[in-house]
C-alpha cells in the first residue's frame, strides 16, 4: 500500500488514494499502522475517494480505527494531496464528508501548496446535534457532571461533537479529565474535549483531547468549535488566532460560517509491506 504522511500544524495522518476502493478500512489494520512504535505513526488515516456530488470524498479514521465525521487539519492536507498528485488542477475544491460539504481554497507559493482556507460550515450549539445528555436545548457555559466531578463548558457541533472548557491557565494534565469526559454517558457518541485559555480578544491557547486518538498537537474542528464557543460567551471578536501545541490557526466567523486558515505539509512518502489488508 502506497501512502503519503502529511501534517497540518502537527495533526498528522496517513493519506491514501482509495478511489478504486482497494482498501477496506479494517479498524485493526488502521490501528496497527497508526501506532508510533510498531507502525507508521499517526493520529489516524485519511482516504481520498470519488464523489457523485463534489470533486472528491473524504474518509477519516482515528488512531483507534473508529471513523470520524471530519478533520479540519486533515482536509487541508487532503486537498494538497489531490493537487500534488495531479488528481486535479483546481485550487477551489469541494469535498463530500460525513459532516457535509466542505469547501477548500488552496494557498500556493511559487507553485507549491503551502496551506489552505476551509469553509467549515455552520456550527451548532444545540445539544441534540452532538449529542449530549443535558436538560436544556443548549449548554453554553453550562454545568455537567462526570464521575461525580462537576465541569463547566460549552457544547458545540461543527459536524463532530466538542465540549469547550475555558480555564484560567491551561492544565498540565488533560488526559485524566479528557478521557473521563470522552467516555462518559453524558456524550453517547463520545466527544472531543478542548481546554482553553483566553489571552486576549484575538488570541486563544488550546489543548485538545480527541475522541479515538487522545491528545493531539492540533485539531482544526476543535479550534473552530472553541472560537464559536468563545464568541457565544463574548470572550473574543470574530477573527481569532488559536495557538495549539503544533502551531497556529486563524479562524474567522462570518455570515454564519466558520473559516479556518492554516498550513499543510507532506513529511514523507512510502509503502506499507503488508499482505492481508485488502478485500
Amino acid at each position: 500500500m502506497k501512502f503519503t504522511k502529511m501534517e497540518g500544524i502537527g495533526n498528522d495522518y496517513i493519506y491514501i488514494d482509495n478511489r478504486d476502493h482497494f482498501f477496506d478500512y479494517d479498524p485493526a489494520f488502521i490501528t496497527k499502522i497508526s501506532d508510533r512504535h510498531m507502525g507508521i505513526g499517526a493520529d489516524g488515516l485519511i482516504a481520498l475517494e470519488n464523489s457523485d456530488k463534489y470533486d472528491f470524498k473524504m474518509r477519516m479514521f482515528n488512531a483507534d480505527g473508529s471513523e470520524g465525521q471530519m478533520c479540519g487539519n486533515g482536509i487541508r492536507c487532503l486537498a494538497k494531496f489531490a493537487y500534488d498528485n495531479k488528481l486535479t488542477d483546481k485550487t477551489h475544491l469541494e469535498f463530500e464528508t460525513k459532516a457535509g460539504k466542505r469547501i477548500v481554497d488552496l494557498i500556493l507559493e511559487d507553485g507549491q501548496v503551502t496551506g489552505a482556507t476551509v469553509d467549515m460550515g455552520v456550527p451548532s450549539s444545540k445539544v441534540k446535534d452532538l449529542p449530549m445528555v443535558y436538560d436544556a436545548e443548549e449548554c453554553i457555559n453550562g454545568e455537567f457532571v462526570v464521575g461525580g466531578k462537576r465541569y463547566r463548558g460549552t457544547a458545540i457541533s461543527v459536524g463532530n461533537p466538542h465540549i469547550v472548557m475555558f480555564t484560567k491557565h491551561l492544565p498540565e494534565d488533560i488526559e485524566t479529565d479528557g478521557f473521563k469526559i470522552e467516555h462518559s454517558g453524558v456524550f453517547p457518541e463520545k466527544v472531543n474535549v478542548e481546554f482553553v485559555e483566553v489571552i486576549d480578544r484575538n488570541h486563544l491557547k488550546m489543548r485538545v483531547w480527541e475522541r479515538g486518538s487522545g491528545e493531539t498537537l492540533a485539531c482544526g474542528t476543535g479550534a473552530c468549535a472553541t472560537v464559536y464557543a468563545a464568541i457565544l460567551e463574548n470572550k473574543i471578536d470574530t477573527t481569532c488566532d488559536v495557538e495549539l501545541l503544533g502551531g497556529h490557526l486563524s479562524i474567522t466567523y462570518r455570515d454564519g460560517h466558520l473559516f479556518m486558515t492554516g498550513q499543510a505539509r507532506t513529511t514523507f512518502i512510502g509503502e506499507v509491506m503488508e499482505e492481508n489488508y485488502v478485500r
